[in-house]
């Protein structure tokens, strides 16, 4: 009796945490942020330049370069609550969005680990 109770708490444990938003930063290859982006709500952000956005994207990503004047209030438009998924083309900006993010109390952020430049190489779809 004692074991069936002890697997029913560790089974109620585990259903109970797969219901909660996670909370921090994470940065991620590909292929995790292709399947997080896909079964995950959140808000995809595009940091990089407009050419570049043009050049192709990752579908329903929003492009908001973030050397634009009005990066922060754009930023201040999402959700902090929500999950955050950020790349850039190598990962030096989206680090620097990341930074910004943490800074205005966004609770979980996604980055794309290596850019554009990775998911590229790992053959991932691009919306044109």
């Amino acid at each position: 009796m004692k074991n069936i109770l002890y697997i029913l708490f560790v089974a109620l444990t585990f259903a109970s945490c797969n219901g909660q938003q996670k909370k921090g930063v994470e940065k991620v290859a590909p292929a995790t942020f292709e399947k997080q982006i896909a079964e995950h709500k959140g808000q995809l952000i595009d940091v990089r330049t407009t050419k570049e956005y043009k050049s192709g994207h990752i579908d329903n990503a929003t492009h908001m370069h973030i050397y634009d004047k009005d990066f922060n209030q754009r930023v201040d438009s999402l959700d902090k609550n929500k999950t955050v998924y950020v790349y850039c083309k190598a990962g030096g900006r989206s680090s620097e969005a990341v930074e910004l993010l943490k800074e205005k109390g966004f609770v979980h952020i996604v980055e794309l680990e290596g850019g554009m430049d990775a998911w590229n190489e790992a053959g991932k779809p691009v919306k044109q």
